[in-house]
């Protein structure tokens, strides 16, 4: 599985989790008329609560005016074409700097890094502006955007940004294009490919508030599924 196969998978949208202001935010999707929902019968039922898997923990990193870099983490959010990842940001930092720079890298939490990463989704930059020396990683200015690259982060991607529609309450939903994407060769497999193996990505489980790692393989993409067409030609 490669890794644009994994974010692929992520839900089409991005929400910031991190800061406490975000944590409090009910997220509810407006509709002109209220739905009322039946019950499906044999099943524990949870209304309009919503759990979709798998969620990356995304780590967006970027720049302000003054080139200190930022990175903060998020959930929900996914690749919504080919060479293009989505999400939607309440006010935050990183806010501000993609909607001055038009640019930002992404990489993934991943078990070894899960204290940092962690940290990078409670602390806010306004707040705490060298989060990033404080939690003991180092930057590479990015020489495809103008955003840095978390050195620590064996994987990048390089975007920028396509669209920034504001919201009006200080945040914006961004798609932006995914220029390059480099990754360290320790997580490389014998085809150089990046092997989700030795990345050890995690996910977000929003049913319990947890990280849990990308787990093993189960099947063949694109192939698995030919079992059933082999037995329906017999």
């Amino acid at each position: 599985m490669t890794f644009s196969a994994l974010v692929l998978t992520g839900a089409m949208l991005l929400t910031a989790c991190g800061n406490k202001e975000q944590k409090t935010e009910t997220n509810e999707n407006p509709t002109s008329e209220k739905v009322e929902v039946k019950e499906v019968e044999g099943r524990k039922n949870f209304s309009d609560k919503a759990i979709i898997t798998p969620l990356p923990a995304i780590m967006i990193a970027t720049w302000d005016a003054d080139e200190n870099p930022d990175v903060m983490m998020a959930a929900w959010g996914g690749q919504c074409g080919p060479k293009h990842i989505t999400f939607q940001l309440s006010a935050h930092k990183t806010t501000e700097n993609i909607r001055l720079k038009k640019a930002f890298t992404i990489s993934f939490a991943t078990k070894g890094d899960i204290e940092q990463s962690d940290y990078f989704g409670i602390v806010s930059g306004n707040d705490v502006p060298d989060k990033v020396a404080k939690a003991g990683f180092t930057i590479t200015k990015s020489p495809n955007v103008d955003a840095p690259i978390i050195n620590e982060y064996k994987m990048a991607l390089e975007c920028k940004v396509v669209t920034f529609e504001e919201d009006g309450n200080g945040g914006a939903r961004v798609v932006g294009e995914i220029v390059n994407m480099s990754a360290d060769e320790s997580i490389l497999d014998e085809e150089g490919n990046i092997d989700l193996g030795k990345l050890q990505p995690v996910i977000f489980d929003s049913s319990k508030n947890t990280y849990r790692v990308v787990g093993e393989k189960v099947g063949d993409a694109w192939g698995s599924g030919k079992a059933i067409q082999e037995r329906e030609v017999k």
